[in-house]
């Protein structure tokens, strides 16, 4: 299979790659505009293999796309570029709508254009793969979990444009029989993650005696999944998903953000024996909640367990060990982000009145 991989460069997209290139034979096209979050040293390990394309355009350039379809001749598509940051939609809205609604509308349009091309087998087995979040959702009481029938209800600039872009896929398939497929994830942590989300933040300010930002109490809930569990997901909806289905998928894992973090501080107290900054739970600060803050994420991933036979393989205590050792013997990388537009400052207080 030739497989287009949109945001490719990215956290979920660099690990879907990476499985991909390791654990099949398929052809996969790397499409990046490689903004901000976008670093090509997470596929370092792969980007010598034959079979592992990058093309460095923009979702939003429709000749672009054009010329990639022509070239590549894919048989799906994994569209996960994005904007993805709650905090960032709020200091800056524009560049989400952008992105994540107006791109995903050009995307699915070449999409579209090529597939009506297509011989009627290759029809049939073509997919188009929206990667989107539970946050659409918008939030929880403290029972209960969101399902595929949970009507939306998004929160932040960032998880409304995420929502547009989920209706407008579904809108392409009932138009015109377009054929996709939707997974909506939880929280995903793992290696080459963006130093702006909450696991490699406290991570690397703690190794540096930096604080430690709570936001308000520290109470919110998330569901956590670990990054390589969700892409052996995704290439399994992608591959053998039911048209116009969508799917949950979750790990399993309810955290309250304060309890991550001092998962973290333990972790590191262990192993950074001689740290400076041990106990490094001494370093929370409890900072001024983000607007519109939603209290609790939690998925229902029965339907994708039961009808694809998908469950996480990692807890949060493995995955969340495993996580925090990469980050301690990958420091280089680490560096080279930091380098970049992004020092690990707050985001997302722009709320029209000083604080």
């Amino acid at each position: 299979m030739n497989i287009i991989v949109t945001g490719g460069a990215g956290f979920i997209g660099s690990a879907v790659i990476r499985q991909y290139i390791k654990e099949t034979d398929h052809n996969i096209i790397n499409v990046d505009a490689l903004t901000y979050a976008g670093n090509l040293e997470s596929l370092s390990e792969v980007e010598d293999n034959p079979r592992y394309h990058f093309e460095h355009a923009d979702i939003c350039n429709k000749e672009a796309m054009e010329r990639v379809f022509e070239k590549y001749q894919p048989d799906a598509i994994m569209h996960l570029a994005a904007e993805s940051h709650v905090d960032r939609s709020i200091d800056g809205p524009a560049d989400f709508i952008q992105t994540n609604i107006v791109g995903t509308c050009n995307l699915l349009e070449v999409a579209r254009s090529y597939w009506n091309q297509l011989t009627d087998d290759k029809k049939a087995s073509f997919r188009f793969h929206h990667v989107s979040t539970d946050e659409v959702y918008g939030d929880l009481d403290e029972t209960g979990f969101f399902t595929e029938e949970t009507a939306y209800d998004p929160s932040s600039p960032y998880s409304a444009s995420k929502a547009s872009s989920d209706h407008l896929v579904r809108a392409w398939h009932r138009t015109y029989g377009f054929p996709v497929v939707i997974t909506n994830c939880s929280n995903n942590y793992g290696s080459h993650q963006f130093p702006e989300k909450l696991i490699p933040l406290v991570t690397l300010n703690a190794l540096e005696g930096k604080p430690l930002p709570i936001y308000g109490n520290g109470q919110q809930i998330r569901d956590w999944l670990h990054v390589d569990d969700h892409a052996r997901a995704l290439r399994l909806v992608l591959e053998t998903g039911k048209n116009a289905q969508t799917y949950n998928i979750g790990g399993h894992n309810e955290k309250t953000n304060l309890e991550v973090v001092k998962t973290i501080c333990s972790l590191l107290d262990k192993l950074v024996p001689d740290s400076p900054y041990k106990p490094h739970e001494q370093l929370i600060t409890y900072v001024t909640d983000r607007p519109g803050h939603d209290v609790r994420y939690a998925i229902d991933a029965d339907k994708i367990d039961n009808d694809l036979g998908w469950r996480p393989l990692e807890t949060f205590e493995s995955g969340i060990e495993k996580t925090i050792n990469w980050y301690l013997d990958n420091n280089e990388w680490c560096q080279h982000v930091q380098d970049g537009s992004y020092q690990r400052e707050r985001l997302g207080t722009d709320t029209g009145e000083a604080e």
